[in-house]
């Protein structure tokens, strides 16, 4: 079985982001992760949908639970181009995931912005890995908002 790294699971995030980008939505992707697969997909959907609650995060975390046929994601991986709100934050913690990886910060609407200090939104048995290719998943989503100045 081909053993795939955090870069790769990363670019196909930002394959997401981009098919987001392309369809005029916040350039923002995940894939979520078990036993070396992606399982499920997700790129922001907020416009198509006129839904402010359809991120990519929680896109690819509903197909995820569907797959599996479980509310709970202790053996998976979510890969997001871009630091989780909040908002996902809290889906993450009640799916309780295993790991969760995201590429750029978000200094404005990320849960960082919000939570200083040692508090930790996600579950407590949650792994974090911050800055996965941030230096691409940053340029495409601050190239989608230079297209919008």
């Amino acid at each position: 079985m081909i053993s795939h790294n955090d870069e790769y699971f990363m670019h196909q995030a930002l394959c997401e982001a981009q098919e987001a980008f392309d369809k005029d939505e916040v350039p923002i992707g995940a894939v979520v992760v078990v036993n070396n697969k992606i399982i499920s997909r997700g790129h922001n959907q907020v416009e198509l949908l006129n839904d402010s609650t359809a991120h990519a995060e929680i896109l690819a975390l509903t197909s995820a639970y569907n797959y599996l046929g479980s509310k709970y994601l202790p053996d998976a991986t979510l890969y997001v181009t871009i630091e989780p709100c909040l908002m996902c934050c809290g889906a993450m913690y009640w799916g309780k995931l295993g790991r969760v990886v995201y590429g750029a910060s978000d200094e404005k609407n990320g849960y960082g912005s919000f939570v200083q200090g040692t508090k930790f939104p996600f579950h407590p048995k949650t792994e974090l890995l911050k800055g996965v290719l941030k230096e691409e998943c940053a340029e495409l989503i601050q190239a989608f908002f230079r297209g919008k100045r």
